[in-house]
């Protein structure tokens, strides 16, 4: 399995407490799915993702990529076993949260 860096980690728990405050369950449901899907897409390519969110070229790093997955970008390292190190909103100032 695909583990979660810290820093992911925190990300999630962040968004998961700012839906269940606005009680939004059902997106807490999907951002955890999304995950999911990530993980099993990560595992079968990792090589498959792209090198920056389509937004934010100026993100590109030789050692991450990036897939879209529901209304996520999600980040992840090139790493054996590969490591997702951001979970970002779609439509999130990600630049200004990485």
């Amino acid at each position: 399995m695909i583990a979660l860096s810290r820093e992911a980690e925190a990300q999630v728990d962040r968004l998961i407490a700012h839906y269940e405050a606005k009680e939004r369950l059902e997106a807490a449901v999907n951002l955890l799915d999304a995950i999911d899907r990530a993980r099993v897409r990560i595992a079968q390519m990792p090589e498959a993702g792209l090198e920056a969110p389509r937004p934010y070229p100026q993100l590109k790093r030789l050692d991450r990529r990036w897939i879209i997955e529901r209304r996520y970008w999600i980040s992840y390292s090139l790493t054996t076993p590969p490591v997702i190190s951001g979970v970002y909103y779609a439509t999130a100032d990600i630049p200004n949260r990485v």
